[in-house]
């Protein structure tokens, strides 16, 4: 039969689009849905800052008048000229394992890449690196933090048979905190600070944490901005970011380091609101913020979402301040699990700390590349 393509241009194609990806996963115990809003609005235009600096298509495979397959390019131009190369992305795709389907969606994203230029093609990526970003290949048995992704294990062999070939790795851990890297990395901290004149900012409420956001989106920019796929946040991302995330945010796991009154670094940290999205099953109204809420007032597991720190301050330790601070609260609530975003494999630094406490590396995602 044959597979119909479609471009997502209207309001309601764009529902359509978001909502198969709900229907493809609602019998999987391990998918976490996102807000079914925040994703529409993702994709549009007039909604994404984004779109300032990027050029985007989104395409639906339809047979026999169902929906199969859906798929989105992305040309970041603002990521592009840092790297001075003509890149596209794979974001969003989703498929039925069927080899027909996801080989025409790739052929429809690849071929409009190509229109416009571009001579490779990699991901799945996003708009930013705090959009979806790559592809799970392990840990398909385990629940995603919201901050991560979940995929069907057969697409990997689809990506493979498509001529796909690994880019990088991102890997994830689980934690648990046991009395000797925590008292280690508390000596550590209190040494550290003494040495350099660091301070620690904690917050009171959540509306003193968030007169922070956009100093955090700056130390964020500054600390992130050698690593792939990575550009600089404007000021309207900025501002879009600090009001979907900070909203949620619990200020008592969020931590600033500074020196002389001037911002060096943050953690933020999050009561794990995986199985609160879940119940909510990505609608926030009328009773997705109660589960929300619930998870937060009784938290069985912290979320590591972002840690930052500038350049110039990296090789000082106040990555180890950070996490001494942040490992403090969580025992402090009684929190001893906490859940890893991803790390790329080669930052052995960061992953040889994770190594020092009761561990397990769960989760592995991939970015793939091809040219075209």
């Amino acid at each position: 039969m044959i597979i119909d393509i479609q471009e997502v241009r209207t309001t309601l194609d764009r529902k359509t689009f978001v909502n198969f990806q709900f229907e493809l996963y609602k019998s999987n115990a391990y998918w976490v849905p996102p807000v079914r809003n925040d994703e529409i609005q993702a994709i549009d235009p007039d909604k994404n800052p984004a779109f300032e600096f990027c050029k985007a298509k989104f395409w639906l495979a339809v047979k026999e008048g169902s929906v199969v397959g859906r798929i989105g390019a992305i040309i970041n131009n603002a990521y592009n000229e840092k790297v001075q190369k003509p890149l596209g992305r794979i974001n969003r795709v989703e498929f039925l394992n069927d080899k027909t389907i996801s080989e025409t969606l790739f052929n429809t994203a690849i071929e409009w890449l190509k229109s416009e230029g571009c001579t490779q093609v990699h991901g799945p990526l996003g708009f930013t690196n705090l959009d979806t970003q790559g592809l799970l290949i392990e840990g398909f048995d385990y629940l995603p933090s919201i901050a991560s992704v979940y995929h069907m294990p057969y697409y990997e062999e689809h990506f493979n048979e498509l001529g796909f070939e690994k880019e990088n790795d991102w890997v994830e851990f689980r934690l648990t905190l046991t009395e000797h890297p925590v008292n280690k990395a508390s000596r550590g901290a209190d040494l550290i600070k003494r040495r350099f004149g660091f301070t620690v900012k904690t917050f009171n409420n959540k509306k003193e944490m968030q007169a922070y956001a956009k100093p955090i989106f700056n130390i964020l920019n500054e600390s992130f901005k050698d690593l792939p796929y990575v550009n600089r946040f404007n000021d309207k991302l900025i501002d879009l970011y600090s009001k979907k995330y900070f909203k949620v945010l619990d200020y008592k796991f969020v931590r600033v380091v500074e020196k002389e009154g001037e911002i060096v670094g943050f953690v933020v940290g999050l009561p794990s609101l995986s199985r609160a999205m879940q119940k909510a099953k990505g609608k926030l109204f009328p009773f997705g913020f109660f589960h929300i809420l619930k998870a937060l007032k009784s938290p069985k597991e912290i979320d590591l979402l972002l840690t930052g720190v500038v350049p110039e301050h990296q090789s000082a330790g106040v990555a180890v301040i950070l996490f001494a601070e942040l490992q403090q609260q969580m025992l402090d609530v009684g929190i001893k699990t906490m859940e890893t975003t991803g790390i790329f494999e080669t930052n052995h630094n960061v992953i040889s700390n994770w190594k020092n406490y009761e561990n397990i590396q769960h989760k592995r995602r991939r970015c793939y590349t091809k040219n075209i």
